[in-house]
């Protein structure tokens, strides 16, 4: 059995994340037209401002002891009741269908109740398919589902209250 844990990070940790920002980048240039700067790295732009919003929560997660990945909890998003939003959710490949996922968003769903905003971009067949089923399961089908655009690129944007572990906001 897996010991998976989500936990907040500390200043400390934001190098990590950022350092594994990387390979969120990678994954995503497979739908959008990220290129390798000259030095053969994604360019990231500073993360400071983010780091320093009163909104951001970031969490490593880590199996076993081992760092697995990471997600960070906002307050951006287009619907401004929405108190949540994920941010950026990353799990390394070797460790994606042996539910961490829907482990870290039931954590997050528990330690931040109230309304959620959650959106993935469309070309990406697997996220689609693992926030529909999650968000289907956890929410049991209490949720609205928005079509957006982000930059030009065609998204699908989820909307759910969340009380606590046993029962979804109506």
């Amino acid at each position: 059995m897996l010991s998976i844990e989500l936990r907040a990070a500390h200043h400390e940790d934001l190098q990590i994340i950022e350092n594994l920002m990387q390979f969120y980048l990678y994954d995503f240039s497979e739908w959008l037209p990220l290129k390798f700067s000259e030095h053969g790295f994604f360019n990231i732009q500073s993360m400071l401002d983010y780091w320093r919003k009163e909104t951001t929560r970031p969490f490593l997660i880590k199996v076993d002891g081992e760092v697995a990945g990471f997600v960070t909890v906002d307050g951006d998003g287009p619907f401004a009741d929405a108190q949540y939003n994920i941010g950026y959710f990353f799990i390394s490949r070797r460790f994606r269908g042996r539910g961490i996922g829907k482990f870290v968003v039931t954590a997050l769903l528990n330690k931040f109740p109230g309304q959620w905003q959650i959106s993935h971009i469309d070309a990406n067949q697997t996220a689609r398919g693992f926030w529909s089923q999650v968000i289907g399961d956890l929410t049991q089908a209490g949720f609205s589902r928005h079509p957006v655009s982000v930059d030009g690129y065609a998204c699908t944007l989820y909307r759910f209250g969340w009380l606590n572990a046993k029962t979804p906001a109506a």
